[in-house]
């Protein structure tokens, strides 16, 4: 139990590391001035960094931690860098969320099933970027990955360089799932895909915006990954022919998947002196109009797992769906394996950083 004068002593702030979206004002002006306290936020672009850093002592500093869904299960919680949830408190909240996230949902638990990590809200599946104008939807999930790596598209698209999921897509274009140890020969066979990926490139970016924008003004077609939520607000600016298209083939030890879908796990950080407003943030976020607000951050739009509720669903205009492709959601969702760690990621990062240093 945390001494009362610790407690007390942050009672009036709160810190949060997350995904673009959870630091906007939209969505964290209201709760400050209800709970009148302080709140900080530093975003993230790489789940493995943020990971690293809790590691490193940032449990100190951080009160919510925001990754993507396999981290609280596999690492997170296993390293006691999270706290667990009151079940009591969280469960019925979970009569809001859409069927695949219906309790209890694997991502959310620990593996025994015991411990609630986390909560979950925004999710998407995740494959390339198009502008249709210039390559059809149907071409591109029909030649999938293929396309974007072929010569006669050099020079034509970005790559998203979010290094985890570079990694990701660049394995299964490989011909292999990234959520297992590749063997040597599978490495060296990524590793060929990985430099032609980079050099081929138009231009490497950690921005979503700039690539979006590429695609708008013509100096790009594509982009390798892309999600729903990178192209989302281009495409709510009047631009539907830019699209997140999931290939319709994948390996054979996927099930034939060639996206990965994406959930996001909202945890407590186990922090010594964590800030009681820290759960108030988390229950907060249940509302149905938080849960829009999260789901329409400035910049990034994204479905969330609330819209189970009709009270959320209700929120929604035909527009605001069509921004993240709602459409085809539920279509491209299962054409997507589900996030995970990636067991090769240090060997397979080494080749990432050494193709982008040649390019340079």
């Amino acid at each position: 139990m945390m001494p009362r004068g610790a407690w007390a002593a942050r009672e009036k702030e709160m810190n949060i590391y997350c995904w673009e979206g959870y630091n906007s004002d939209k969505v964290l002006d209201p709760f400050r001035k209800e709970f009148d306290c302080t709140v900080k936020a530093q975003g993230l672009i790489s789940d493995p960094e943020a990971v690293n850093q809790l590691r490193a002592g940032d449990t100190k500093v951080w009160d919510i931690i925001n990754l993507n869904n396999a981290w609280g299960r596999r690492q997170l919680y296993p390293e006691n860098l999270i706290k667990p949830l009151d079940k009591a408190k969280f469960e019925p909240l979970w009569e809001m969320m859409i069927p695949e996230f219906k309790w209890p949902y694997k991502w959310s638990t620990s593996d025994d099933g015991n411990e609630l990590l986390g909560m979950i809200q925004r999710y998407g599946p995740s494959g390339m970027l198009v502008n249709t104008e210039k390559v059809s939807a149907a071409t591109l999930e029909d030649e999938g990955y293929d396309l974007m790596l072929s010569d006669a598209f050099k020079g034509k698209y970005a790559v998203l360089m979010y290094d985890d999921w570079v990694i990701m897509h660049v394995v299964i274009a490989a011909g292999f799932s990234p959520f297992r140890e590749l063997t040597d020969d599978e490495i060296g066979k990524y590793e060929t895909v990985m430099r032609k990926l980079i050099n081929n490139a138009a231009f490497l970016s950690d921005d979503m915006n700039a690539i979006a924008l590429g695609m708008i003004n013509g100096s790009i077609e594509g982009s390798f990954p892309g999600s729903v939520y990178s192209v989302s607000a281009a495409r709510y600016d009047g631009n539907p022919n830019l699209r997140c298209i999931i290939p319709n083939k994948g390996p054979e030890e996927m099930g034939g998947k060639a996206g990965v879908c994406w959930m996001e796990l909202t945890s407590l950080v186990n922090n010594p002196q964590l800030s009681p407003r820290a759960e108030d943030f988390l229950e907060y976020c249940f509302r149905p109009e938080t849960a829009k607000n999260v789901s329409f951050a400035e910049g990034t739009y994204n479905p969330v797992g609330q819209m189970g509720d009709p009270k959320v669903m209700a929120l929604y205009n035909t527009e605001e769906l069509d921004a993240f492709q709602y459409d085809t959601l539920s279509a491209d969702m299962a054409k997507c394996a589900d996030f995970d760690i990636i067991p090769s990621y240090t060997k397979l990062h080494e080749i990432f950083s050494a193709a982008v240093r040649e390019k340079a």
